[in-house]
Protein backbone atom coordinates (compact mmCIF):
# COMPACT_ATOMS: atom_id res chain seq x y z
CA UNK A 1 0.00 0.00 0.00
CA UNK A 2 1.01 3.78 -0.55
CA UNK A 3 -0.05 6.76 -1.18
CA UNK A 4 0.47 10.04 -3.63
CA UNK A 5 1.85 13.51 -2.38
CA UNK A 6 0.59 14.75 -5.36
CA UNK A 7 0.16 18.84 -6.23
CA UNK A 8 -2.65 19.95 -8.62
CA UNK A 9 -3.20 23.15 -10.18
CA UNK A 10 -5.75 24.98 -13.39
CA UNK A 11 -2.27 26.18 -14.77
CA UNK A 12 -2.38 29.06 -11.67
CA UNK A 13 0.94 31.11 -10.57
CA UNK A 14 1.46 32.43 -7.13
CA UNK A 15 4.29 33.48 -5.24
CA UNK A 16 5.43 31.67 -2.45
CA UNK A 17 4.94 35.15 -0.04
CA UNK A 18 1.37 34.59 -0.81
CA UNK A 19 1.13 31.66 0.24
CA UNK A 20 2.95 32.26 3.90
CA UNK A 21 1.82 36.16 4.31
CA UNK A 22 -1.86 37.17 3.66
CA UNK A 23 -0.78 40.50 2.88
CA UNK A 24 2.48 40.67 0.12
CA UNK A 25 2.62 44.01 0.23
CA UNK A 26 5.03 43.54 2.97
CA UNK A 27 7.26 42.37 1.60
CA UNK A 28 9.72 43.60 -1.42
CA UNK A 29 8.48 42.91 -4.31
CA UNK A 30 12.04 42.10 -5.87
CA UNK A 31 12.47 39.40 -3.57
CA UNK A 32 9.08 37.43 -4.51
CA UNK A 33 9.92 34.27 -5.39
CA UNK A 34 7.22 32.37 -7.83
CA UNK A 35 6.05 28.84 -8.27
CA UNK A 36 4.20 27.80 -11.33
CA UNK A 37 2.28 23.90 -11.78
CA UNK A 38 1.00 22.54 -14.43
CA UNK A 39 -2.43 21.52 -14.72
CA UNK A 40 -3.44 18.29 -14.18
CA UNK A 41 -6.74 16.35 -15.22
CA UNK A 42 -8.78 15.12 -12.11
CA UNK A 43 -8.06 11.65 -12.83
CA UNK A 44 -5.18 12.17 -10.57
CA UNK A 45 -7.03 12.90 -7.45
CA UNK A 46 -7.05 10.36 -4.89
CA UNK A 47 -8.11 11.00 -0.93
CA UNK A 48 -3.89 11.24 -0.65
CA UNK A 49 -3.33 13.34 -3.15
CA UNK A 50 -2.40 17.39 -1.91
CA UNK A 51 -3.81 20.17 -3.93
CA UNK A 52 -2.51 23.19 -4.76
CA UNK A 53 -4.77 26.13 -5.95
CA UNK A 54 -4.58 29.83 -6.62
CA UNK A 55 -6.06 33.24 -5.87
CA UNK A 56 -5.06 36.63 -4.92
CA UNK A 57 -4.06 35.41 -1.02
CA UNK A 58 -4.02 33.35 2.05
CA UNK A 59 -7.02 34.57 3.28
CA UNK A 60 -8.98 33.63 0.06
CA UNK A 61 -7.59 29.77 0.22
CA UNK A 62 -8.34 29.92 3.97
CA UNK A 63 -12.14 31.24 3.33
CA UNK A 64 -12.49 28.44 0.61
CA UNK A 65 -11.39 25.57 3.07
CA UNK A 66 -13.58 26.96 6.05
CA UNK A 67 -16.57 26.04 3.23
CA UNK A 68 -15.73 22.37 2.69
CA UNK A 69 -16.02 19.60 4.93
CA UNK A 70 -14.28 17.00 4.34
CA UNK A 71 -14.42 15.26 7.58
CA UNK A 72 -17.93 15.35 6.90
CA UNK A 73 -17.65 13.26 3.78
CA UNK A 74 -15.39 10.85 5.34
CA UNK A 75 -17.64 10.09 8.14
CA UNK A 76 -20.18 9.25 5.45
CA UNK A 77 -17.76 6.76 3.41
CA UNK A 78 -16.61 5.38 6.75
CA UNK A 79 -20.25 4.63 7.56
CA UNK A 80 -21.04 2.75 4.29
CA UNK A 81 -18.49 0.37 4.39
CA UNK A 82 -19.28 0.12 8.27
CA UNK A 83 -16.19 1.19 9.90
CA UNK A 84 -13.44 3.63 10.58
CA UNK A 85 -10.08 4.50 8.59
CA UNK A 86 -9.21 0.83 8.16
CA UNK A 87 -12.24 -0.14 6.95
CA UNK A 88 -12.18 2.80 4.51
CA UNK A 89 -8.47 2.05 3.48
CA UNK A 90 -9.44 -1.89 2.73
CA UNK A 91 -12.32 -0.85 1.03
CA UNK A 92 -10.60 1.45 -0.75
CA UNK A 93 -7.35 -0.45 -1.89
CA UNK A 94 -9.38 -3.57 -2.71
CA UNK A 95 -11.76 -2.08 -4.74
CA UNK A 96 -12.16 1.52 -6.59
CA UNK A 97 -8.25 1.85 -5.90
CA UNK A 98 -6.33 -0.89 -6.80
CA UNK A 99 -6.80 -0.24 -10.50
CA UNK A 100 -5.09 2.75 -10.41
CA UNK A 101 -2.20 1.79 -8.01
CA UNK A 102 -1.84 -1.21 -9.84
CA UNK A 103 -1.42 0.73 -12.94
CA UNK A 104 0.93 3.11 -10.61
CA UNK A 105 3.34 0.94 -9.30
CA UNK A 106 3.32 -1.08 -13.02
CA UNK A 107 5.11 -0.91 -15.58
CA UNK A 108 2.53 0.47 -18.05
CA UNK A 109 3.27 3.59 -20.36
CA UNK A 110 -0.56 4.41 -19.66
CA UNK A 111 0.30 6.70 -16.93
CA UNK A 112 -0.09 10.68 -17.04
CA UNK A 113 2.68 12.90 -15.38
CA UNK A 114 1.78 12.67 -12.11
CA UNK A 115 1.44 9.44 -11.82
CA UNK A 116 4.63 8.58 -13.34
CA UNK A 117 6.14 11.30 -11.11
CA UNK A 118 4.66 9.04 -8.00
CA UNK A 119 5.70 5.49 -9.87
CA UNK A 120 9.16 7.26 -9.75
CA UNK A 121 9.52 8.48 -5.88
CA UNK A 122 8.21 5.28 -4.69
CA UNK A 123 11.09 3.27 -6.51
CA UNK A 124 13.39 5.71 -4.72
CA UNK A 125 12.10 5.01 -1.60
CA UNK A 126 12.41 0.93 -2.15
CA UNK A 127 15.82 1.52 -4.03
CA UNK A 128 17.10 3.39 -0.36
CA UNK A 129 15.98 1.22 2.11
CA UNK A 130 17.55 -1.79 -0.14
CA UNK A 131 20.43 0.20 0.48
CA UNK A 132 20.11 0.64 4.51
CA UNK A 133 19.28 -3.05 4.55
CA UNK A 134 22.24 -4.21 2.50
CA UNK A 135 24.94 -1.84 4.07
CA UNK A 136 24.54 -4.06 7.02
CA UNK A 137 25.65 -7.31 5.08
CA UNK A 138 24.20 -9.84 3.31
CA UNK A 139 20.45 -10.54 3.35
CA UNK A 140 20.86 -14.28 2.75
CA UNK A 141 18.52 -16.12 5.18
CA UNK A 142 17.38 -12.90 6.69
CA UNK A 143 13.71 -12.75 7.91
CA UNK A 144 12.36 -9.33 6.97
CA UNK A 145 8.44 -9.00 7.31
CA UNK A 146 7.17 -6.23 4.80
CA UNK A 147 3.63 -5.06 6.46
CA UNK A 148 1.69 -3.50 3.93
CA UNK A 149 3.60 -4.73 0.97
CA UNK A 150 1.06 -3.48 -1.96
CA UNK A 151 1.77 -5.37 -5.02
CA UNK A 152 5.41 -6.52 -4.16
CA UNK A 153 7.75 -3.73 -4.83
CA UNK A 154 10.11 -4.11 -1.86
CA UNK A 155 8.89 -7.76 -1.43
CA UNK A 156 10.43 -9.34 -4.95
CA UNK A 157 13.83 -7.65 -4.25
CA UNK A 158 13.98 -8.26 -0.57
CA UNK A 159 13.80 -12.14 -1.81
CA UNK A 160 15.86 -11.97 -4.51
CA UNK A 161 18.31 -10.87 -2.39
CA UNK A 162 18.25 -14.07 -0.16
CA UNK A 163 15.83 -13.01 2.53
CA UNK A 164 13.03 -15.38 3.73
CA UNK A 165 10.03 -12.36 3.63
CA UNK A 166 6.38 -12.34 5.45
CA UNK A 167 4.50 -10.16 3.34
CA UNK A 168 1.22 -8.67 4.05
CA UNK A 169 -1.35 -6.22 3.40
CA UNK A 170 -4.84 -5.03 4.50
CA UNK A 171 -6.19 -5.45 0.51
CA UNK A 172 -7.53 -8.87 -0.95
CA UNK A 173 -6.51 -7.64 -3.84
CA UNK A 174 -2.80 -6.22 -3.26
CA UNK A 175 -1.71 -9.53 -2.43
CA UNK A 176 -3.28 -10.92 -4.63
CA UNK A 177 -1.69 -9.18 -7.38
CA UNK A 178 1.63 -9.54 -5.00
CA UNK A 179 1.70 -13.14 -5.67
CA UNK A 180 1.46 -12.92 -9.19
CA UNK A 181 4.48 -10.66 -9.50
CA UNK A 182 6.79 -12.42 -7.65
CA UNK A 183 5.95 -15.99 -8.99
CA UNK A 184 6.41 -14.25 -12.60
CA UNK A 185 9.99 -12.46 -10.96
CA UNK A 186 11.19 -15.42 -8.48
CA UNK A 187 9.66 -18.80 -9.43
CA UNK A 188 12.75 -21.21 -10.66
CA UNK A 189 15.80 -18.88 -9.52
CA UNK A 190 18.31 -20.60 -7.80
CA UNK A 191 18.21 -19.79 -4.13
CA UNK A 192 15.21 -17.27 -3.76
CA UNK A 193 12.61 -18.49 -1.50
CA UNK A 194 8.88 -17.10 -2.77
CA UNK A 195 7.83 -14.27 -0.29
CA UNK A 196 4.85 -15.91 2.07
CA UNK A 197 2.18 -13.68 1.46
CA UNK A 198 -1.23 -13.32 3.40
CA UNK A 199 -4.01 -10.32 3.99
CA UNK A 200 -3.64 -8.60 7.14
CA UNK A 201 -4.15 -5.20 8.85
CA UNK A 202 -0.69 -4.41 10.65
CA UNK A 203 -2.92 -4.95 14.30
CA UNK A 204 -3.03 -8.49 13.15
CA UNK A 205 0.34 -9.32 12.44
CA UNK A 206 2.27 -11.74 14.78
CA UNK A 207 5.81 -13.65 14.61
CA UNK A 208 8.98 -12.49 14.81
CA UNK A 209 11.58 -11.51 12.18
CA UNK A 210 14.91 -10.10 12.21
CA UNK A 211 13.71 -6.74 10.60
CA UNK A 212 10.10 -5.16 10.17
CA UNK A 213 9.52 -2.66 7.17
CA UNK A 214 6.51 -0.53 6.84
CA UNK A 215 6.44 1.95 3.79
CA UNK A 216 4.11 4.42 3.16
CA UNK A 217 1.32 2.81 5.37
CA UNK A 218 1.21 5.64 8.36
CA UNK A 219 -0.50 7.89 6.09
CA UNK A 220 -4.00 6.28 6.97
CA UNK A 221 -3.49 6.51 10.49
CA UNK A 222 -4.17 9.42 12.87
CA UNK A 223 -1.18 10.09 14.97
CA UNK A 224 -2.88 8.65 17.86
CA UNK A 225 -3.18 5.22 16.26
CA UNK A 226 -0.02 5.27 14.60
CA UNK A 227 1.27 5.08 17.83
CA UNK A 228 0.43 1.62 18.91
CA UNK A 229 1.25 0.24 15.52
CA UNK A 230 4.27 1.71 15.67
CA UNK A 231 4.38 -0.36 19.53
CA UNK A 232 3.00 -3.55 17.52
CA UNK A 233 5.85 -3.31 14.87
CA UNK A 234 8.31 -3.32 17.21
CA UNK A 235 7.89 -6.17 18.85
CA UNK A 236 7.75 -8.39 16.02
CA UNK A 237 11.46 -6.86 15.10
CA UNK A 238 14.36 -8.65 16.80
CA UNK A 239 16.56 -5.95 15.67
CA UNK A 240 15.74 -3.27 12.91
CA UNK A 241 12.66 -1.41 12.13
CA UNK A 242 11.96 0.56 8.87
CA UNK A 243 9.54 2.97 8.91
CA UNK A 244 8.42 5.22 6.22
CA UNK A 245 5.65 8.26 6.45
CA UNK A 246 4.79 11.18 5.09
CA UNK A 247 6.28 14.05 7.14
CA UNK A 248 4.22 16.78 8.59
CA UNK A 249 5.49 20.20 7.93
CA UNK A 250 3.73 23.53 8.07
CA UNK A 251 4.05 23.38 4.07
CA UNK A 252 3.15 20.30 3.49
CA UNK A 253 0.27 20.21 5.84
CA UNK A 254 -1.33 23.61 3.75
CA UNK A 255 -1.17 21.84 0.78
CA UNK A 256 -3.02 18.62 2.23
CA UNK A 257 -5.86 20.78 3.94
CA UNK A 258 -6.23 22.76 0.41
CA UNK A 259 -6.15 19.15 -1.66
CA UNK A 260 -9.15 18.18 0.96
CA UNK A 261 -10.96 20.59 -1.23
CA UNK A 262 -10.47 17.98 -4.35
CA UNK A 263 -12.15 14.34 -3.36
CA UNK A 264 -11.40 13.23 -6.66
CA UNK A 265 -13.89 11.09 -8.94
CA UNK A 266 -12.81 7.99 -6.83
CA UNK A 267 -13.81 7.25 -3.05
CA UNK A 268 -11.02 8.79 -0.75
CA UNK A 269 -8.34 7.34 1.85
CA UNK A 270 -7.90 9.99 4.31
CA UNK A 271 -4.52 11.29 4.77
CA UNK A 272 -2.43 12.39 8.02
CA UNK A 273 0.90 13.57 8.13
CA UNK A 274 3.31 12.86 10.68
CA UNK A 275 6.20 14.94 12.14
CA UNK A 276 9.03 12.72 12.39
CA UNK A 277 9.56 14.47 16.23
CA UNK A 278 5.87 11.82 17.20
CA UNK A 279 7.35 9.36 15.32
CA UNK A 280 10.68 9.47 17.45
CA UNK A 281 8.31 9.50 20.38
CA UNK A 282 6.72 6.88 19.61
CA UNK A 283 9.30 4.77 18.85
CA UNK A 284 11.22 6.02 22.19
CA UNK A 285 8.28 4.85 24.36
CA UNK A 286 8.83 1.43 23.67
CA UNK A 287 12.79 1.20 23.71
CA UNK A 288 14.03 2.14 20.08
CA UNK A 289 16.11 4.57 18.72
CA UNK A 290 16.40 6.42 15.28
CA UNK A 291 19.21 5.33 13.68
CA UNK A 292 19.68 5.94 9.69
CA UNK A 293 17.52 8.97 8.33
CA UNK A 294 16.35 9.40 4.63
CA UNK A 295 14.20 11.72 2.01
CA UNK A 296 12.34 10.70 -0.90
CA UNK A 297 11.13 13.30 -3.19
CA UNK A 298 10.13 14.00 -6.54
CA UNK A 299 7.79 16.17 -7.92
CA UNK A 300 4.96 15.12 -6.71
CA UNK A 301 6.00 12.37 -4.13
CA UNK A 302 7.25 13.06 -0.34
CA UNK A 303 8.24 10.37 2.29
CA UNK A 304 10.80 10.01 5.15
CA UNK A 305 12.10 6.95 6.17
CA UNK A 306 13.58 6.36 9.28
CA UNK A 307 15.37 3.31 10.41
CA UNK A 308 15.97 2.41 13.96
CA UNK A 309 17.17 -0.28 16.43
CA UNK A 310 17.07 -1.34 20.10
CA UNK A 311 18.16 1.67 22.00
Amino acid sequence: MSFSSTLFSHNIRFTTNQLFNPNPKLHNLNNRRSLTVSAIGTDTLDGTTLAVIGGSSVAALAAAISLSDPEKRRQLQAEEVGGGDKEVVRDYFTNDGFQRWKKIYGTTDDVNKVQLDIRIGHAKTVESVMKMLTDEGSLKGVSVCDAGCGTGLLSIPLAKEGAVVSASDISASMVSEAQKQAKEALEGKDGVQIPKFEVSDLESLNGKHDTVVCLDVLIHYPQSKADGMIAHLASLAENRLILSFAPKTFYYDLLKRIGELFPGPSKATRAYLHSEADIERALQKVGWKIRKRGLTTTQFYFSRIVEAVRA
